[in-house]
């Protein structure tokens, strides 16, 4: 019993906070990429971790923080943020997306948490301005803070048929799978 307990003690809990991208929106639970990156932890890593998913649909980066604090009290030992694209494809100010975003940041290292990010892009069809802003929002979070970063969650997916739902928007299953291993990939070192 002594045994398990420190087992249970050193598990890691990865916190994934997100909008319906991370949340899974069109495929179930287990097919959405949180679940498959725990899944590839097990096999690939032979490690056991708890996943929360935290992804909620329509999630901006005001509403993170909120979510962030409740979530804390699980007290995740890695952050994963993936907010900002609802803020993107709204037209939201981005300076106010990027102090959300630096608020939520501040609030996960605070907690002693390793703090990882995963930046966006928004559709060509909002001009150039604001996607290189959009961009460069997430940039500067990275430099600012020193995170580990990946760069687009999306790439090789977003605008991609055979990837996606119906909407182009979001990822189907074999999407969410491309997905969890691009995260798997970038968390494995943080494990």
């Amino acid at each position: 019993m002594m045994l398990l307990s420190t087992l249970d003690a050193n598990e890691k809990t990865i916190l994934f906070l997100g909008d319906s991208l991370t949340e899974g929106l069109g495929v179930s639970k287990e097919e959405a990429y949180p679940t498959l990156v725990q899944e590839l932890i097990a096999k690939k890593l032979n490690q056991k971790v708890t996943i929360i998913n935290g992804g909620v649909s329509g999630s901006t980066t005001s509403d993170g923080l909120a979510r962030l604090k409740w979530y804390l009290k699980r007290q995740p030992s890695i952050i994963f943020i993936a907010l900002g694209a609802n803020d993107g494809l709204r037209g939201h100010d981005l300076n106010k997306s990027q102090k959300n975003l630096e608020t939520i940041i501040q609030h996960a290292k605070d907690s002693g948490a390793k703090v990882l990010l995963a930046g966006m892009l928004v559709p060509p069809n909002y001009g150039d301005e604001y996607a290189n802003q959009f961009k460069s929002m997430y940039e500067t979070l990275q430099k600012k803070y020193q995170l580990k970063a990946l760069p687009f969650l999306l790439e090789g997916i977003a605008g991609k048929k055979e990837y996606n739902q119906a909407d182009g928007i979001h990822p189907n299953a074999k999407g969410h799978k491309l997905m969890a291993q691009k995260v798997f990939e970038f968390i494995k070192e943080e494990l």
